[in-house]
């Protein structure tokens, strides 16, 4: 039987320990089942041992990264034997050189959640990019809590999605409620005939349109790209898009959305072309879903841009 683990990372004072106490307090995601909760971190926030008690949850503190082995934690279900796992892991250390060394056979991770204090994620963002990028990397859920009617959402939001586009995003104001209007304010016009992108804004667009698919349905789009052609892709199909740096000059990969049309045919690979194409959303499995599909009406070799990469962050 697989046991589900749960990991709730964030630098120290993110709000994670707040969100584990109510989560575990939450009749729909807690009946009793025998949970450990491995603490990572200790911040000004405690555990109550009579709430811990009550909702059979056993606290186990984790001194450090080099302690939180597969042996360690094979310890822990042997010991305790478990129906759940929760781990308060810490912010400052390593989330891919815990995953690569791996889990107990039968763990399995149900669920990982980035904790981020709004008012600082600016500065940790841009002193401590690389701890923040590989938290948001692996996440499914990143939530800003703390939020204010100052906070940049569209911007916190863009930055999250340049780094994991899987990511969702959810906002919290300071006394919890998440009523945000979080609509981007974008760069071109979405009602003209046909939306025309300019180079310094294809990210905004690929971002808004991989987080927002159907409000780009049946819309026109024309913008400046690469050819990329591979055996991956279905017969038919290529990819329009640019390079883009997400977080630093050693993350740099080729982002852009599948496009059908024969014209493709007379173009090569790495070739700079003008798109224009109607999006449609389809699910396609390169997305894991539902997600835009560009239908080639026009394409034109084009001169590269000046700027070849773009900015995601």
């Amino acid at each position: 039987m697989e046991i589900p683990v749960y990991i709730i990372t964030g630098f120290l004072e993110s709000g994670k320990t707040k969100f584990i106490r109510e989560t575990l307090e939450d009749p729909n995601f807690s009946t009793g089942e025998k949970t450990i909760l491995l603490l990572c971190e200790e911040g000004i926030e405690e555990y109550d041992e009579a709430i811990l008690e009550k909702n059979n949850v056993f606290l186990i503190p984790v001194e450090s990264e080099e302690e939180l082995s597969p042996a360690f934690l094979k310890k822990c279900q042997n010991e305790y034997r478990p129906k759940r796992v929760m781990i308060e892991f810490n912010g400052t250390w390593s989330m891919s050189g815990f995953i690569d060394r791996g889990m107990p056979r039968d763990w399995e991770l149900a669920q990982m959640i980035t904790m981020v204090d709004a008012g600082t994620f600016e500065v940790y963002m841009n002193n401590m990019r690389q701890m923040m990028a590989e938290q948001i990397n692996f996440t499914e859920l990143v939530i800003f809590n703390r939020c204010t009617k100052d906070t940049k959402r569209n911007t916190f939001r863009k930055a999250v999605r340049a780094l994991n586009r899987r990511a969702q995003v959810l906002f919290e104001s300071e006394d919890g409620n998440d009523g945000f209007d979080d609509e981007i304010d974008l760069p071109y016009d979405l009602n003209a005939d046909v939306i025309e992108i300019e180079d310094d804004d294809y990210g905004i667009f690929y971002l808004d349109a991989l987080d927002q698919p159907q409000k780009y349905a049946g819309k026109t789009v024309r913008f400046t790209a690469m050819v990329y052609k591979g055996r991956e892709l279905p017969k038919g199909y290529f990819v329009p898009g640019r390079f883009a740096m997400t977080c630093c000059a050693d993350d740099i990969g080729f982002v852009g959305m599948l496009c059908k049309g024969p014209q493709a045919d007379n173009f090569k690979l790495r070739d700079w072309v003008k798109v224009t194409a109607k999006v449609q959303v389809e699910y396609q499995r390169e997305y894991n879903g539902d997600g835009p599909v560009l239908y080639l009406e026009d394409m034109v070799h084009t001169a590269k841009p000046k700027e070849h990469l773009i900015y995601m962050n």
